[in-house]
């Protein structure tokens, strides 16, 4: 999610909430969790697959001297935008594109057919993981286990 270049380190979860089934307490149906990022940065993620707000894809990063917001990124074949905010104004911009999963595909593909370079190695979804479970355990929720 954050390391090497962009960050050096797992990102510090300081609050987590889930909204989980009644019928099954122990499944997450949304998750909202606060982050500390190494360097003073802070983070927020919210992601629901059932319920309200109804789905919503994006991001957003703010700094000191401007605003990025992308909608959309995973599916920029269907619906997708980015704006920029900073001291000259703000500008909005159409990023065409295949779906994410398609060229995650690809990816792949070519890694374990002619060698390209993996753009997330398996440290990278271990650092992943271990957020995840820290995410888990901060909203009262046991982290994922081997069977479910």
């Amino acid at each position: 999610m954050c390391q090497g270049s962009v960050c050096g380190e797992r990102p510090r979860v300081l609050s987590a909430q889930a909204r989980t089934l009644r019928s099954r307490p122990l499944v997450d149906r949304a998750m909202r969790a606060e982050l500390a990022l190494p360097g003073g940065a802070s983070g927020e993620i919210r992601v629901s697959l059932w319920g309200w707000p109804p789905l919503s894809v994006g991001a957003r990063v703010a700094g000191e001297h401007g605003e990025l917001s992308v909608i959309n990124f995973l599916a920029p074949h269907v619906f997708h935008w980015l704006t920029v905010r900073g001291p000259g104004g703000t500008r909005v911009e159409r990023v065409a594109g295949e779906a994410a999963y398609t060229s995650q595909l690809r990816n792949f593909y070519a890694a374990i057919t002619a060698g390209a370079p993996v753009l997330t190695d398996a440290q990278d979804a271990v650092v992943t993981m271990g957020l995840l479970d820290d995410i888990y355990r901060a909203a009262g929720l046991p982290p994922r286990g081997n069977g479910g």
